[in-house]
């Protein structure tokens, strides 16, 4: 099956609601309920953030959180984000799974709709399930009311009549570039809340408790873009010696965060950018210091919190990173594209590689013969569909050879 068909295919039989979905002879789609413990640590939890409450620092570029005005929600009470199923891709006769992959997505993902044919294409390959995890706030883990087009078109008005000058706001991005402009700091708890989801499944897994996948199953991680910072942070980390023997294979991902350009229509506004940027790489020392939960957080004895600080900033804990990286090496690996803006190719090498080019984790910069961007890389049209097609399989004939 071509890659548009699959592509297709899958996007129409996607669903939440049924626990099995027969995708074709060799393959079949779980579902699995997931709720998280960690609430407490979002804004509005148990953890008092109103000690110190971050405001942007120019007064009138402060607008209310429409977002959370319209839903009448604080982060905490949001309860998409707790209670929530996720996917796993398996071969068809297979009970309990041997081996799994965790697949993280990119930012201001709504739905699983370019990765489902990645996922079954790695299955097929390597005889190993993909565990489809969604990152806090994004997917399913979501209100629907973020990807509403009524919703955000009257909510894009409102931001547009506050910030004139802003750049590449859209309905896609609007929710997610309000939020983060307003509070920025929900990067970091959100980005933590995934972190401990992910270490718990694994934790549930390995005392027995879970029906598709085995205690003794072998764990490896294929992300995309922002996804790869969370799968760096659980390698780095390596929390009870879970993913010591983990490889770990990133497509067009990789890069500490103040290396990326995520300003984009399909990603953040520039706004909620020059927020999120000044919270979480220009001034995350001084917050620290306001704010004692968060200097907590990322500081010991939480080694996650360490590891998250550290991938911030490239002039941050440099040598301490660029140590993690040296000793991972030979099992990391990195396609990216020639042409990405997001995620450019030389800051992939710049991060996984280090300054001086000593590490040696092998990075591989493609071109593809079609136009494409960062957030579409196999774009789902009849008119190119064999030379998407060939490109699709060349990338992730790599990315399961290596992860077999």
């Amino acid at each position: 099956m071509k890659y548009i068909d699959l592509y297709k295919h899958l996007k129409e039989i996607e669903n939440y609601k049924d626990d099995e979905i027969i995708i074709n002879d060799n393959l079949i789609m779980r579902n699995y309920n997931f709720e998280s413990k960690y609430k407490n640590i979002l804004p509005g939890g148990r953890c008092n953030h109103d000690d110190y409450e971050y405001v942007p620092s120019q007064p009138e570029d402060f607008e209310p959180d429409i977002i959370q005005e319209m839903l009448n929600k604080t982060d905490a009470e949001i309860p998409e984000n707790i209670n929530f199923r996720y996917h796993i891709i398996m071969p068809r006769n297979e009970i309990k799974s041997k081996g799994i992959i965790f697949m993280f997505h990119g930012f201001n993902e709504k739905t699983w709709h370019k990765y489902l044919p990645w996922a079954a294409y790695i299955v097929s390959k390597t005889g190993k399930s993909v565990v489809m995890f969604p990152l806090a706030f994004h997917m399913n883990r979501a209100p629907a009311e973020w990807s509403g087009a009524h919703e955000m078109y009257k909510v894009s008005q409102q931001r547009k009549e506050r910030h004139p000058d802003v750049i590449n706001s859209s309905l896609s991005n609007v929710a997610i570039s309000t939020r983060l402009h307003n509070k920025p700091q929900r990067f970091i708890w959100s980005g933590l809340q995934s972190y401990y989801d992910v270490i718990d499944l694994v934790k549930d897994f390995k005392a027995g408790n879970h029906s598709a996948i085995d205690a003794d199953a072998t764990i490896d991680f294929c992300s995309y873009s922002i996804g790869t910072f969370l799968g760096e942070v659980l390698m780095m980390t390596n929390k009870n010696g879970y993913f010591s023997n983990s490889k770990y294979a990133t497509f067009c991902g990789g890069p500490v965060f103040n290396r990326l350009f995520p300003v984009s229509k399909f990603i953040l506004d520039s706004e909620a950018n020059v927020s999120l940027y000044s919270f979480v790489v220009e001034h995350i020392e001084s917050h620290m210091k306001r704010d004692p939960i968060l200097n907590k957080a990322l500081n010991e004895p939480y080694e996650e919190g360490i590891n998250f600080r550290a991938m911030l900033n490239y002039k941050t804990l440099t040598s301490y990173r660029e140590e993690k990286f040296r000793d991972m090496a030979d099992r990391f690996y990195a396609v990216t594209l020639q042409q990405d803006e997001v995620v450019p190719p030389y800051e992939v090498i710049n991060t996984l590689q280090g300054g001086r080019r000593d590490i040696p984790i092998k990075v591989d910069v493609l071109d593809l013969p079609y136009k494409y961007r960062h957030e579409d890389p196999f774009p789902a049209l009849n008119k190119i569909q064999d030379e998407v097609d060939a490109n699709f399989r060349l990338i992730f004939d790599k990315i399961s050879n290596f992860l077999k």
